[in-house]
């Protein structure tokens, strides 16, 4: 039976070759599913990460090596250490008994030859949706509503290009990003990282979250009055180890200009059009630390071509095999290298490199958040 309309089953098809990947395309959505789909190992584990999928249908072989499938096997590996890796179906045309073992050893859930059968390829994708159905446990439906969480659209503006992502360490996590709608040309972000990871930093994320909605009725704000009642709130409902990091602020189309608060958390990155770099320090305390709050506001114009990077903590102190860093300096030096590129292009390269630097072991929720005047 084809695929419900109403939630039709998202597949991510990877596969080195235009004319397998548009082959590929019309067929699953002749068949009622959602298809994406990318052209190398490093673009299947960023689309991967980022975007929930039901399975992944990936060749093994790509053009660095068109035979052993070594490449599509490493892939696999790097693949089971997401946080939510979504099961793998893998193809070849240079199919052996030998190369389907290893390729199942290493995680995949099921093994079809090019060229392939139509019927024969939509039954196996089908069969692997049922034996990977959702599960119902705790963790499995935390992450689920904590999903929804996240702003499910963002309004428009015509001064300023803006997106967010979050790519969470384990099930669930503390980072928490925001976008408010002050009406027309105005715009509310928010960019929070409760301490602590799990359920625990999860559950204090959608305490935080409402809080701040709440309170963020109406634009302008007085930033600091606001983060006052939201730290007392904070603090008398937390144990005080319990606390926040964050960086709030609105933007208006007609001033071009941000008005910010920052408790505590990382100093957003702001790169002009000429190319001069300004951070934005703490401009506040952090919120739900102390019984008592201090904070100022202060604001930035955003010309055309001007950039504004937030990120979380888990970005610059992702770890490397060696222990090393990815400090805040790759971090400026990417913003630099990419600043003529679109905001998506711009999320792509970080993502990059942080996957290309970072241990899968041991790391923290990433998020990003990128502005860019236009």
């Amino acid at each position: 039976m084809a695929a419900s309309a109403a939630a039709p089953l998202r597949v991510l098809v990877a596969d080195d070759q235009p004319d397998v990947r548009m082959a590929l395309r019309l067929l699953l959505k002749m068949e009622g599913f959602h298809a994406d789909d990318v052209d190398s190992p490093t673009e299947l584990l960023h689309a991967a990460s980022r975007r929930p999928y039901d399975l992944i249908l990936m060749d093994l072989n790509y053009t660095r090596d068109t035979t052993s499938g070594q490449e599509g096997l490493d892939t696999l590996v790097r693949l089971k250490q997401l946080p939510t890796a979504p099961p793998a179906i893998v193809m070849t045309a240079w199919s052996s008994i030998e190369l389907a073992v290893e390729a199942m050893r290493r995680g995949a859930v099921d093994f079809v030859t090019k060229p392939w059968d139509n019927p024969t390829l939509i039954q196996t994708l089908r069969k692997s949706a049922r034996r990977a159905e959702r599960p119902t446990d705790d963790l499995s439906i935390a992450r689920r509503v904590q999903s929804k969480l996240f702003p499910q659209a963002q309004p428009q503006l015509t001064t300023l290009e803006y997106k967010a992502t979050c790519v969470e360490a384990g099930p669930v996590g503390g980072d928490y990003y925001d976008f408010l709608d002050f009406g027309p040309g105005h715009v509310g972000l928010v960019l929070a990282d409760v301490c602590g990871k799990g359920m625990a930093a999860a559950l204090l994320m959608a305490n935080l979250q409402a809080t701040l909605r709440s309170l963020c009725r109406n634009a302008p704000l007085d930033w600091a009055a606001l983060m006052s009642q939201a730290n007392q709130l904070f603090y008398q409902t937390t144990s005080p180890e319990h606390y926040a990091t964050l960086f709030a602020a609105d933007y208006s189309d007609r001033s071009r200009t941000l008005r910010y608060i920052n408790c505590g958390h990382n100093p957003p990155l702001h790169l002009d059009r000429d190319g001069n770099l300004r951070r934005l320090n703490t401009t506040a305390l952090v919120v739900g630390a102390f019984r008592r709050f201090n904070g100022t506001m202060e604001e930035v114009r955003l010309e055309s071509g001007d950039w504004l990077m937030l990120f979380s903590d888990g970005i610059v102190e992702a770890q490397n095999d060696a222990g090393e860093m990815f400090g805040e300096e790759r971090l400026q030096a990417l913003l630099a290298e990419n600043r003529h590129r679109t905001v998506d292009e711009m999320e792509y390269a970080v993502h990059q490199a942080l996957d290309a630097f970072a241990s899968p072991y041991g790391r923290d929720d990433w998020t990003l958040v990128l502005l860019r005047g236009r």
